[in-house]
């Protein structure tokens, strides 16, 4: 295995019922473990594997386990409580030249079947055996032997058959591709939803540490999961009570009578991993721990004892949980007031931030199907959640409060399938770490956390507010109302003044307010008060009642030109004097979203429900109300797109380029930056076109590529390059439109003057014509995996920040989008007058970067600037590529942390 793939102590992993197992490669220690498997093995089972009854075949395969170090060999072992359920191994047909084909085998004790245990060790080792260089699995099955023929099928991998007599050749490509990843999403999925099951729809519950005195945390979760009439066993631990709160109470977990399903765990941190032994020795299956203080070893303690008896965690420093469920009926939190039961789905790392969200969805009347506060997430996480949620069958909106992340690609992809189906929000906190950078280009400089998260959102589908308050304001909207098809607003108003504001709240927003049509308008007049104007705003003047206001939102609503209503209202004294109250029209559903700003309200946000059914949100300010449609717009859009697609990319040539990269750290194992040539190589394995160009180390050399390189004009541009050289211009080190060899010597002399000492030579390079002058690079960020940035470029583009950025892998959405993004963007698409740029060759540029920043996970960097881009093509003028001595973990390969 090479260095990047599985550690030799293994990783911990789910089962498709949601066991925990430990996956390593196998050791020359592990032959007695591998040949108790086989001993234990049924007849039946030995001859599917060995195509043989005798037990001499068992003892050869166990036998081979003492040789695994030899070249070319490759086993992994499943292993529960030291015990091994599973075995699967590869043997490369001809290692010494370099074989690309291994022969594989797979074996799973009788009593682990049906579990997913092979399924588990294939995925592993399609992993290994891709970074080995394999590319071809083949295996041998009796053909009646439909399960694992059924595994090879399932894996999601291109499998074809070959029938010979009694038995079939199966050969597996290993390609990675959308197919194989979707395979593994919802494989993960359904092992995630089985794991949290004794979390979330536990049969019993103990609350370890409920004090007997009133102001104890313990007693606190112990009391809200009485009040909230839990709908299985209860019990706690206190050696000092034999009943706390009317619940009978045991000295230890080892005293309880029967293994719960969940322990809640309120003890201080330094007996957490204590209660957390006592709990896997007697069979918990989750914990939740509530402590804080946990320091890094005390955290890695505490996970080890989850992981060896396959307990998942909350926690620690956590709020608790809760599921309202009429089934389930828990409320194992601290907070002061129990959840509404509802069909909003929590999750948040802060307690605080949960105990607002459960307060506001509560009073919205949304309320929650479950809350779970994540605390310091050493095991449980917002991928775990989304999980849950998608196949719970209550929930139907997600509301999640992160701080950071802990595989943010895993994280994109499950969020980009759950919002298919309900509204994810977030709450953008903006405070995770992005990684450090020992030093920066243009690209790693303008890749903020900010726009990285943002990245993650927009690609995922995920709507993230600013605040609390707005995701919120954004949750009773999309809770309530439609999707609109558009942007396109029409305010209502009885008061003009506060129309003009809600006018220009919309605008803030990203919303358009269209004029309306005319046969629109003088429908709408027809149902006004005389003096009403039906521009936009509408104002349906101080004295409109509930009948003429219900008439013009509800031709409003459905008129084609119109995607949304906002109906602003005033308190006026004729209200007050006929009771014909105008928010009496906000009643009803209808097919178009519509949105209520009532000046004199005091809650932020409410929903006003009718008794008909069908609610409307009310928000006090015309700017709350306005990002919520721009919220809803935004999501409209994200669901009309269909998902994209990876576009297929002809020539690229991905052994070169990690031959190439090999090669640089291998001469230099702390990484650095390429010289231009080896970076000019490595654009060409990846089909960049460059800007001619010569490498020149003395003046001669200089004037001769000059003499070869000058265009049409005559002119070259000579640069100074010299290791860990950035901003050419600022710096001095770039000489542009020399004509003439009097002039490249001149240039190149002032050059050496400056910065002989550390200059090692000049690129010259023909000048390029103009076009739009723009940036494209990547960073590998080390929590979010590689970022592909866009944007304005040239010299200024640092001084105006003008930038886009999208995670790679890239769908041809993706890069559709991003081109569009900057604000730059309408000088590509031909403003004033000019046509348009290349935007084919700008797509197969990001397209290409993608790729090679996904190929290459030792690509810390790389930054194109300036690349030229005109209706005749994309040039690209300079690159700079960065390498780090080190490769990052399969982010989609299932494994707990």
């Amino acid at each position: 295995m090479t260095a990047s793939a599985l550690a030799a102590d293994g990783v911990h992993a789910l089962l498709a019922d949601g066991t925990t197992v430990r996956i390593r490669p196998v050791r020359t220690g592990d032959r007695d473990g591998v040949r108790a498997l086989y001993e234990c093995m049924s007849d039946e089972n030995l001859r599917f594997r060995f195509f043989d009854v005798s037990r001499r075949p068992a003892e050869q395969a166990a036998e081979r386990v003492a040789h695994c170090d030899k070249p070319g060999y490759q086993g992994l072992l499943a292993v529960v409580d030291d015990a091994v359920v599973g075995i699967a191994e590869y043997e490369a047909d001809d290692p010494r030249a370099g074989s690309t084909s291994a022969e594989i085998s797979v074996a799973v004790a009788d009593a682990w079947h049906h579990r997913g245990v092979g399924t588990l060790l294939l995925e592993h080792l399609v992993h290994a055996a891709r970074e080995a260089g394999i590319t071809t699995f083949t295996a041998d099955a009796l053909a009646h032997n439909a399960a694992v023929l059924k595994v090879f099928a399932d894996l999601g991998l291109r499998v074809s058959r070959h029938f010979e007599g009694p038995e079939v050749r199966c050969s597996i490509r290993l390609d990675e591709d959308e197919t194989y990843l979707s395979a593994l999403d919802l494989r993960a999925a359904s092992a995630d939803r089985a794991s949290l099951s004794p979390l979330l729809r536990p049969r019993s519950v103990v609350v370890v540490g409920a004090g007997t005195k009133t102001t104890s945390v313990g007693r606190a979760v112990l009391r809200n999961i009485r009040h909230g009439r839990f709908n299985g066993r209860v019990c706690a631990v206190n050696p000092h009570a034999h009943a706390i709160a009317r619940t009978p109470a045991y000295p230890s977990v080892s005293d309880l009578p029967h293994p719960p399903d969940l322990a809640v765990i309120a003890v201080p941190a330094g007996a957490v991993a204590d209660v957390a032994e006592q709990c896997g020795r007697r069979g918990v299956r989750a914990l939740v721990v509530l402590a804080s203080g946990f320091d890094a070893e005390g955290a890695s303690a505490l996970l080890k004892v989850c992981r060896r008896y396959g307990m998942r965690l909350v926690g620690p420093n956590c709020l608790g949980l809760a599921n309202t469920e009429e089934a389930v009926a828990l409320d194992a939190t601290f907070a002061a007031h129990p959840p509404l039961p509802g069909s909003a789905g929590v999750g948040v790392q802060s307690g605080g931030v949960g105990m607002a969200l459960l307060d506001g969805l509560s009073r919205l009347g949304i309320g929650v199907s479950s809350f779970v506060s994540l605390g310091d997430k050493l095991d449980v996480s917002s991928n775990d959640l989304l999980c849950w949620w998608e196949g719970d069958r209550h929930t139907e909106l997600a509301l999640l409060h992160l701080e950071s992340f802990g595989n943010p690609r895993a994280f994109s992809r499950t969020a980009r399938r759950v919002a298919r189906r309900m509204p994810v929000l977030t709450v953008d906190a903006g405070r995770s770490a992005a990684g450090r950078r020992a030093a920066a280009a243009h690209t790693a400089a303008a890749a903020t956390p900010t726009m990285t998260r943002g990245a993650l959102f927009s690609q995922a589908g995920i709507t993230a507010t600013r605040t609390i308050a707005e995701l919120l304001d954004t949750a009773a909207l999309l809770h309530s109302q439609p999707l609109p098809t558009g942007g396109s607003v029409a305010v209502v108003t009885n008061a003009a003044g506060a129309g003009v504001l809600a006018a220009d709240a919309c605008v803030e927003a990203g919303l358009t307010l269209p004029e309306l049509p005319a046969n629109l308008a003088a429908g709408l007049l027809a149902d006004l008060p005389e003096g009403a104007c039906a521009g936009n705003p509408v104002d349906a003047t101080a004295v409109v009642g509930a009948s003429a206001l219900r008439s013009c939102v509800d031709r409003l609503t459905t008129h084609g030109r119109v995607d949304a209503v906002m109906v602003v209202l005033v308190p006026t004294a004729l209200v007050r004097a006929t009771g014909d109250d105008p928010r009496l029209a906000l009643n009803g559903r209808r097919s178009r979203p519509v949105a209520a700003v009532l000046l004199d309200q005091a809650e932020t946000v409410r929903l006003l429900r009718a008794e008909g059914g069908g609610a409307v949100p009310a928000y006090a300010d015309a700017t709350s109300a306005a990002r919520a449609l721009a919220h809803a717009v935004t999501r409209a859009a994200w669901l009309a797109e269909p998902p994209g697609t990876i576009p297929e990319l002809p020539g690229i040539d991905c052994e070169g380029a990690t031959s190439l990269v090999d090669a640089y750290l291998a001469q230099r194992p702390e990484g650095g930056w390429l010289h231009p040539r080896q970076c000019a190589e490595l654009l060409s394995y990846y089909c960049i076109r460059q800007s001619p160009w010569s490498w020149a180390e003395s003046e001669e050399e200089a004037v001769r590529a000059a003499a070869l390189l000058a265009g049409r004009d005559g002119l070259v541009a000579l640069k100074a390059h010299w290791p860990g050289l950035m901003h050419k211009s600022d710096q001095g080190a770039i000489a542009l439109d020399l004509a003439g060899e009097v002039a490249v010597r001149r240039a190149h002399a002032s050059l050496v003057a400056r910065f002989g000492d550390v200059m090692t030579g000049v690129v010259v390079q023909p000048m390029a014509p103009r076009g739009v002058e723009l940036v494209a690079g990547i960073v590998q960020d080390a929590v979010f995996g590689p970022l592909v940035l866009f944007g304005l470029g040239g010299t200024v583009t640092d001084v105006l920040a003008d930038h886009a950025a999208r995670l790679a892998p890239l769908t041809d959405r993706d890069v559709h989008a991003l081109i569009r993004m900057p604000r730059c963007a309408p000088l590509l698409f031909g403003q004033r007058g000019g046509g348009p740029v290349d935007l084919e060759g700008l797509e197969q540029l990001l397209s290409r970067l993608s790729r090679m920043a996904c190929d290459l996970p030792e690509l810390a960097e790389a930054d194109l600037n300036p690349v030229v881009a005109r209706p005749d093509g994309v040039l690209t003028l300079d690159a700079r590529v960065r390498l780090l001595p080190r490769r990052a973990q399969d982010p989609y390969l299932r494994r707990l942390r």
